[in-house]
């Protein structure tokens, strides 16, 4: 399944699990966002980090959006975004 097809079926629930795990703000991008991708593509997802989050939230968010999903997700926060490409990113970035 296409990950921008598999991401409009669980929209809610994305949204769910980003709470859960200390982070808020889930944003679609890269090729799913403008449905580019292709069967076997990875989902990228950008999220905010809520204070008290660790690196074991942001872990459990991205293993539960892949069983959730049924594809591979590359779950980011706005500071693990390359800084040359960062801005053109967060200004297209679109909410989950």
């Amino acid at each position: 399944m296409r990950p921008s097809v598999a991401l409009s079926l669980h929209r809610d629930a994305v949204r769910e699990a980003a709470g859960r795990f200390r982070s808020s703000n889930p944003r679609v991008f890269g090729s799913a966002l403008g449905d580019a991708d292709e069967e076997g593509s990875d989902l990228d997802i950008l999220v905010d980090a809520l204070p008290g989050a660790t690196l074991f939230d942001l872990g459990g968010l991205q293993a539960e959006l892949e069983d959730l999903l049924g594809v591979r997700v590359d779950l980011m926060t706005p500071g693990d975004l390359p800084p040359k490409l960062r801005e053109t990113i967060l200004a297209d970035a679109q909410p989950v």
